[in-house]
């Protein structure tokens, strides 16, 4: 019964209030998105926290303390022009935390063909958008950096372990990855209208895919 509850009942509730989330955005319906957009989070980190042992003890307490600081990440860029720093340094410590989480156990030497990809992308994406960033260059650098890395973990894992639950890591990790480049963009690069909903549409399910990896 835990089992059905974490894995459908939970996973499917909080898609239901992601749905919401991204609607209420679109319609600029503000009570209705402060409530369910932190509100969908914790129904994911209710997945994460549920997971059935055996579970690695690390491994889960480091994707749960990065699902922690991703919903106050959350709650800070619900207020984008006072606490985009706050938001994204809790962004920055989520990242720092899934680094932990996928990193490979000792012995297992890094892929560089598992992280070269991130590597370009993240270099891309930082010439991308470099001209519009004046004194956030540093730090856009720094997170741009910590969230390649993530994915580039996250890649790596799945080719050593293989399996469903690092390969829902892997997506995760990279939904995440296109989460965060749309909102740098967007925010940094050239403005377009569906931003808001692309973050959030992709931001939610791979945060749900790390929770079912655990």
């Amino acid at each position: 019964m835990a089992e059905t509850v974490r894995t459908f009942i939970l996973p499917f509730l909080a898609l239901i209030t992601a749905v919401l989330a991204i609607w209420s955005q679109a319609k600029g319906r503000r009570q209705v998105h402060f409530l369910t957009k932190p509100l969908t989070t914790v129904l994911i980190i209710a997945v994460a926290a549920l997971a059935a042992t055996p579970v690695p003890a690390a491994y889960k307490t480091l994707i749960l303390a990065g699902l922690a600081f991703s919903l106050i990440g959350d709650i800070a860029l619900m207020f984008p022009d006072k606490l985009f720093i706050a938001g994204l340094l809790a962004f920055l410590a989520a990242q720092v935390l899934y680094i932990f989480a996928f990193k490979p156990a000792a012995g297992h030497p890094v892929s560089v063909g598992a992280f070269l990809p991130f590597i370009l992308f993240g270099l891309l994406m930082f010439f991308l958008l470099s001209h519009g960033l004046g004194p956030m260059k540093l730090p856009v650098l720094i997170y741009i950096g910590a969230i390649t890395t993530m994915a580039g973990f996250a890649s790596d894992r799945y080719v050593d372990l293989g399996g469903t639950r690092a390969l829902l890591a892997f997506i995760g990790a990279v939904l995440f990855l296109i989460s965060d480049s749309v909102l740098a963009y967007d925010r940094f690069g050239k403005k377009f209208g569906l931003a808001r909903i692309l973050v959030l549409a992709t931001y939610f399910p791979a945060q749900l895919l790390i929770a079912l990896s655990v």
